[in-house]
């Protein structure tokens, strides 16, 4: 029997405001333990919350960039449930009225576009964190985190490959990050995931029994966390056996998913309307202000640089792919427009050097500035491409000036005809055997002299005027 995949992710955004979603405390990354906290995110008896009203902005941008549909009325739900880093015993959250519903995103996989619809986006706190002991069994709680805001996107189960979840994740990193609403950063926990998955046999309707996957930091184990659920249910159902509804946790190390606990359902968490919080009511003023400050979505622009650039597709995928690479490619050509020079430098040299250090582009030392500088010393032929590689290399790791390293080095290109002319006789001289076997025909033995011209001048001479002058020698 040929078994299809359905899979539906719920994503948690964590949403980059400067203090929580009820509280003033700060929510600041990487503080000591248990150091932004109040009475409020702790949960204390008889304190109250008060809703940030940014974000609630942020969660709006992001349900406009998804196509969702705004509930002019929403409301925030207490979702009952006792582990250590939950302080109050119950998480703030929406059920019933969510923030919008009924949205949609379009991803590019290799067998085409694919249409993933969106149940909702709610927003909510987050728990607190949990430490281990490795030494010892012990666990330390960390309350830092408690109470920043979060939005959760609950897609509708249409994904139906790993490759189709991953690339569906990454566009939803891809509009956080364009909306400045998040860092969706994975490592630490800024985005997370969890998947639903079921198998049904190809053709079918109807829905298997599911097994929620969790603890997955990465696109990757997102990707591989799928893939062993959809071979272990698949066995599973052709050995005669029965899926169980339960809640799984990927081990990296193993590259296999592990029973974690039964699944729960909705009345299981014993949702009821928050009493200390009142209905949030999304106006026609308050939503247009938010839809005028959307910036430029990533399909609009990766369609401009297709247009305004005359850029392939591929190159303007590539370079919407993040808002500071657009950034920067916009900023480079407002000095150097010639945007496909800079498209194929910043795509095969640039982003290979980020890659290599595992860096993001805007912590990289080549401003856009500077490699314009570098491709107008190319387009002069003050250096040779060769060179220029070299020279942005440098940058890359210390700063500076192209130029300024160019004369500081020596490493302007030869140039001056004369001069070629007169280390190419010599090379020349030096090699009658292979003078001869080009005029006798061998004409591969060209790249011989280039190469040894090339030596001589420690690479700085222009290929171009060597060239002409070689030819113009030998073919003499």
């Amino acid at each position: 029997m040929e078994f299809e995949a359905v899979i539906g992710l719920e994503v948690h955004v964590q949403l980059k405001t400067r203090s929580k979603i009820f509280c003033s405390c700060s929510t600041e990354f990487g503080a000591p333990p248990n150091t932004h906290t109040c009475p409020v995110c702790l949960g204390m008896p008889g304190v109250l919350p008060v809703l940030n009203r940014k974000a609630v902005e942020y969660a709006m941008k992001m349900a406009i960039a998804t196509n969702c549909e705004i509930n002019t009325t929403n409301m925030f739900a207490r979702k009952h449930y006792f582990y250590p880093d939950l302080p109050k015993g119950y998480q703030i959250s929406q059920y019933e009225l969510p923030l919008a519903e009924h949205g949609w995103v379009d991803i590019e996989t290799q067998k085409g576009k694919r249409h993933i619809r969106i149940n909702r986006i709610h927003m909510e706190d987050d728990a607190g964190k949990l430490i281990h002991d490795e030494s010892r069994p012990v666990s330390f709680v960390d309350l830092n985190r408690t109470g920043t805001p979060l939005i959760e996107i609950v897609s509708e189960p249409d994904i139906r490959f790993p490759e189709e979840a991953s690339a569906y994740l990454k566009k939803i990193r891809q509009l956080v990050r364009y909306l400045k609403i998040s860092d969706g950063n994975m490592e630490e926990g800024s985005l997370r995931c969890d998947a639903n998955i079921s198998l049904r046999a190809r053709g079918e309707e109807g829905l298997g029994t599911k097994s929620e996957l969790k603890n997955m930091n990465s696109f990757k184990h997102v990707q591989k966390a799928l893939e062993y659920e959809i071979r272990r249910q698949s066995a599973l159902l052709l050995d005669g056996g029965k899926v169980i509804q339960e809640t799984r946790l990927y081990d990296v190390s193993r590259g296999v998913t592990h029973s974690m606990r039964g699944k729960e359902e909705a009345h299981d968490y014993r949702y009821f309307p928050d009493p200390d919080l009142v209905p949030i009511s999304v106006d026609d003023d308050w939503l247009e202000s938010v839809r005028d400050s959307m910036p430029e979505l990533p399909d609009v622009k990766r369609e401009r640089f297709v247009t305004q650039y005359s850029l392939p597709e591929y190159d303007a995928t590539i370079l919407t792919s993040s808002p500071d690479l657009a950034d920067y490619f916009e900023e480079c050509v407002s000095i150097y427009p010639k945007a496909k020079k800079v498209s194929n430098w910043m795509m095969v040299e640039l982003l290979k050097l980020l890659k290599q250090q595992e860096t993001e582009i805007r912590q990289c030392l080549v401003t856009p500035a500077s490699m314009a500088e570098l491709l107008g010393l190319v387009e002069k032929g003050v250096i040779s491409d060769k060179i220029a590689k070299k020279v942005l290399e440098q940058i890359f790791q210390n700063g500076g000036s192209p130029a300024a390293i160019v004369e500081k080095q020596g490493l302007a290109q030869v140039s001056d005809e004369g001069e070629l002319q007169e280390i190419v006789k010599k090379i020349l001289g030096e090699n009658p055997a292979e003078v001869k076997k080009y005029r006798s025909g061998k004409k591969k033995v060209f790249g011989f002299f280039v190469g040894q011209v090339m030596r001589e001048t420690k690479g700085k001479a222009n290929p171009k005027t060597v060239n002409e002058i070689l030819r113009k020698i030998l073919d003499s």
